[in-house]
């Protein structure tokens, strides 16, 4: 993959994460309020739901913050992975159909991170590397 191409890839799912994340630290219990709401429906326990809620932010946030930077890029990119499929799982409990295809488009920019990962020129991980 060409390096440029990559970047873009990188800074446009970081960004993404990063606004997630952004947006939601500042209200994190009107967030945590909202989606505990939402997954009244679905089978998870509340238990599981609610310090989810109140991470997923801060996750968004710090792994949005390190993709953009090319900071730990693998690392950052399966976490961010990892992440979408469990919002995945928990969006199919919900039957929120209309969610899945945003992320879905997530977990593929996030592969092409992780499989191209030679592309990644343009970051901070090829500083520490020196």
């Amino acid at each position: 993959m060409n390096t440029t191409t990559y970047l873009i890839l990188r800074l446009s799912i970081g960004m993404s994460c990063f606004g997630h994340g952004l947006v939601r630290v500042p209200k994190l219990p009107v967030f945590s309020n909202w989606m505990t709401t939402q997954f009244q429906k679905s089978f998870l326990p509340q238990a599981l739901v609610l310090p989810f809620s109140y991470a997923l932010p801060i996750v968004e946030l710090v792994l949005g913050v390190m993709l953009l930077l090319g900071l730990f890029t693998k690392f950052a990119a399966i976490a961010a992975s990892i992440v979408m499929i469990i919002l995945i799982f928990g969006t199919t409990t919900i039957e929120d159909w209309s969610a899945l295809p945003s992320q879905l488009i997530h977990v593929a920019f996030l592969a092409m991170l992780v499989q191209f990962l030679s592309s990644n020129t343009w970051c901070v991980d090829n500083l520490l590397q020196k």
